[in-house]
């Protein structure tokens, strides 16, 4: 069905409601430790597509593997989050009234209390995991501060830390630089490149030159299907994307 290298295959992947097809005949390969932008139109599908891969919405049709042997149209919400695809919203939701620290801290895969969390009852691996995750988002200075004094960009590194706190294979990651300071927004590129060392990732983005700042491989979605795939400077040259996209 897919070679192991592959972490996520959608093919021939279709979806209407009311009608109307939201994902046309979808097709996508993402291979493990890949990181790619997915760029199109607003409609073009994309929120779809990763409400698809998440398990929020049953393809009409096509096939949706994950980590080769899973097929994510059998699962859940829950079960696929289990699975190991981690899911950043453009809003981030981070629990203001507790500390940067604590936010991961409650996030952690396995089983553990929130009482225990709180009242500091770590074990050593744990703290260890706490500390990497917080110096990869850049908040280690801010760690013992209330996520609500964050600004709005620290919080969206606070949500992608939540998220690594579960360990996923996947991340999909919607508009993480939306309202973001200019040096904010370079910090977020940084912070995704050292994301995607360990993880693979999947970035939804309308801002073109955070995208060039990514230097990956680029697909542009239009009516629910694949309009170009490639590097961005050959998807950006590619006459239909202009026309439908980038030429607005």
């Amino acid at each position: 069905m897919t070679n192991t290298n592959t972490i996520l295959y959608l093919d021939g992947v279709s979806v209407s409601f009311d009608g109307f097809r939201a994902i046309n005949n979808l097709s996508l390969v993402l291979d493990r430790g890949e990181m790619r932008a997915i760029i199109g139109p607003n409609g073009a599908g994309k929120t779809t597509m990763m409400d698809i891969i998440t398990g929020k919405t049953r393809p009409d049709t096509g096939t949706v593997y994950f980590d080769g042997t899973h097929d994510l149209t059998r699962y859940d919400e829950a079960d696929i989050a289990m699975l190991g695809i981690g899911r950043k919203f453009q809003k981030p939701t981070v629990f203001e009234s507790h500390t940067v620290e604590d936010n991961i801290a409650l996030s952690l895969k396995g089983p553990r209390t929130v009482l225990s969390t709180l009242l500091n009852r770590r074990s050593a691996d744990d703290a260890r995991r706490i500390d990497e995750i917080l110096a990869t988002i850049r908040l280690e200075e801010r760690r013992d501060e209330l996520a609500c004094n964050l600004s709005h960009g620290q919080k969206q590194w606070l949500e992608i830390g939540m998220l690594l706190a579960q360990d996923p294979k996947l991340l999909l990651v919607d508009e993480p630089v939306a309202g973001m300071t200019d040096a904010e927004t370079e910090e977020t590129v940084r912070l995704l490149k050292d994301v995607a060392k360990r993880h693979s990732v999947i970035v939804v983005e309308h801002d073109m030159h955070f995208v060039r700042e990514l230097g990956v491989k680029v697909t542009c979605l239009h009516e629910g299907s694949v309009l170009s795939e490639g590097s961005l400077d050959h998807v950006s040259q590619d006459p239909r994307v202009i026309e439908v996209y980038l030429g607005r």
